[in-house]
């Protein structure tokens, strides 16, 4: 295998600002949306997604692969989607007398899974399996997936017939979770105005105005990077005591496990890379609590009912956890 080129700090901010600039093209999403995606494409971590339909989820994904010239595939979950439409199967050629594999839409690059609580829990482990393996087992032959390699699930939280919601611990396998939100109305307005034209994020996609902004090369280079990236000791105990916090807080029935601590370390550490520094402060801990913890909360039912929100709790804890000189 080719040896990966170390990259700067300066290098890294400069790939990280083309990727998130290249996805505005297509596609209008928050900056701390924005910012997260690249966080969790540097830091090999998938992506939950939970808000309405509409917001662009799709032109995200897409805007997103093609900007990093990445194989781009869209799972539409529904009640009877297989396993073998996820991650492939044999099929029987009778011409040369022997079975061949044909992939599933999880060999490609960056995957979208619509609606993921659609799919039958058997399909979904399945998926979830590739997510944590980085690889599928098909009639007893295990096959590796390529890199990259980054899912982003979306689900409704608005509608739930007709679903198979994920178990706490299957959406502990995602790094980060956003959300997109309706847009303001301005901004809404623009939208429309631009459905009207070229600039459409359906048209600008299709017609290629929206070109890879970094190389496969320099991906793996951004993603190597984080090796050089420093986090201080006390930082790493701040981060622990963190999560910690979230199974005894008094508004917590279920809180985060060790896998938390994990990727909150290493989105911390992504962040640093992609803002210029080679080293983690403790806004870069906070600033990836939220994307991190909160769908990994259970609140109490008392506190639903009057109306406390994960937000809220892990806003609370941050407040709560003090940060080391």
């Amino acid at each position: 295998m080719a040896s990966v080129p170390e990259l700067d700090p300066s290098e890294v901010a400069a790939f990280g600002s083309k990727i998130a600039a290249n996805i505005s093209r297509a596609v209008k999403v928050p900056e701390e949306t924005l910012r997260t995606v690249v966080v969790a494409l540097v830091a090999e971590g998938h992506v939950l997604i939970e808000d309405n339909p509409g917001v662009g989820k799709t032109a995200l994904a897409r805007s997103l692969a093609r900007s990093v010239d990445a194989e781009y595939a869209r799972i539409q979950c529904t009640a009877d989607l297989l396993p073998a439409d996820v991650v492939g199967t044999n099929v029987y050629n009778q011409r040369e007398n022997r079975f061949e594999f044909r992939p599933g839409p999880v060999f490609a690059n960056v995957v979208l899974v619509d609606e993921i609580n659609r799919a039958m829990p058997k399909t979904q482990s399945a998926l979830l399996e590739a997510m944590a393996e980085q690889q599928v087992t098909v009639d007893g032959e295990t096959r590796p997936l390529d890199e990259p390699f980054l899912v982003l699930a979306t689900q409704n939280p608005i509608e739930y017939e007709g679903t198979y919601p994920l178990p706490e611990a299957q959406k502990d396998r995602f790094m980060l979770k956003i959300t997109m939100n309706c847009p303001e109305r301005d901004e809404e307005l623009t939208l429309a105005k631009r459905t009207m034209s070229a600039e459409s994020p359906e048209a600008m996609l299709a017609g290629g105005a929206v070109q890879p902004a970094v190389t496969a090369e320099a991906l793996a280079a951004m993603r190597g990077t984080l090796n050089n990236i420093v986090i201080s000791e006390e930082l790493v105990a701040y981060l622990v005591d963190i999560v910690r916090t979230t199974r005894k807080h008094e508004s917590v029935l279920v809180g985060a496990g060790p896998r938390a601590t994990q990727a909150l370390l290493l989105a911390s550490r992504a962040l640093a890379a992609i803002t210029g520094r080679d080293f983690v402060t403790p806004d870069d801990i906070k600033a990836m609590a939220a994307p991190v913890l909160e769908h990994r909360l259970i609140l109490r039912p008392e506190f639903e009912i009057e109306g406390v929100s994960v937000t809220e709790v892990v806003q609370k804890i941050l407040e709560q956890v003090a940060v080391p000189r």
